[in-house]
């Protein structure tokens, strides 16, 4: 048994404030996910072993080996695939991800300024730059320094940052986007992006972990992250555990 998956295996759902229970992907699920993204790790190294410069198998590897929890590995594909390629850089916020994880902020912080260059619109970005920055100088820092956006951004962005702004609460957030009356399907999807940040944002600022992972857990068990597997679901489902695995260890 993979031990990145122990914490699952064991916690096959979580109990909300409400007393809700908050279905969590099973060990079976989980087991499927661990043998795919190894299989594909198994075989990009094969072709990275036949051709080293072939940028496509870092970059599937790189997100592989992210998803199996293996930041470093993921970090030394990134990386190489900027080295392959400098031009990448500018537009690699996976690799500030990786950073992030590792805790690596300053070079996380600098990571998504730089694709700020490159894309403009995506508040996501400076979210995760405001992440790094309070790691690196709190709250007040990291607000005093967020980046300043013109144009609007697709939902629930716009409503997640003025939350990392101070501007409105998290039950704000959620109760704008139930007033925005979203087809069911697109809400799930637009929820999933909403519980993933609420859930970083009270981590971040909030001093009962349990409410945090009580988001976490919602964004990790959403229906729209299950089933199409985004890039930023494995996030959702890694952070998650790791936030649960960090209480733990406090209890123990």
């Amino acid at each position: 048994m993979n031990l990145r998956f122990v914490l699952f295996f064991f916690f096959p759902f979580i109990f909300t404030c409400s007393g809700a229970k908050v279905p969590l992907p099973t060990s079976e699920e989980l087991s499927i996910l661990e043998k795919k993204y190894s299989e594909i790790e198994s075989t990009c190294t094969k072709r990275i072993l036949k051709n080293s410069v072939e940028i496509s198998s870092f970059s599937t590897r790189g997100d592989a080996r992210l998803f199996l929890g293996n930041f470093k590995g993921a970090r030394s594909d990134y990386e190489k695939m900027i080295e392959l390629n400098p031009h990448l850089e500018v537009s690699h916020w996976r690799l500030g991800i990786t950073y992030f994880y590792l805790s690596e902020f300053k070079l996380a912080a600098r990571q998504f300024e730089i694709y700020h260059q490159f894309d403009a619109v995506d508040r996501e970005n400076g979210i995760w730059r405001f992440m790094s920055q309070f790691q690196l100088s709190g709250l007040n820092e990291a607000r005093k320094n967020f980046l300043r956006y013109s144009q609007d951004d697709r939902p629930p962005y716009p409503l997640l940052y003025s939350m990392f702004a101070g501007e409105i609460s998290p039950q704000e957030v959620l109760d704008r986007i139930k007033e925005q009356g979203f087809p069911a399907e697109y809400q799930v999807r637009v929820l999933f992006h909403a519980n993933l940040y609420i859930g970083i944002f009270l981590e971040l600022t909030d001093d009962n972990p349990q409410r945090a992972i009580n988001y976490l857990a919602h964004a990790t068990a959403n229906q729209y992250g299950r089933a199409t597997g985004t890039y930023m679901w494995q996030v959702a489902r890694l952070h998650h555990a790791r936030l649960v695995r960090s209480v733990q260890k406090l209890h123990n």
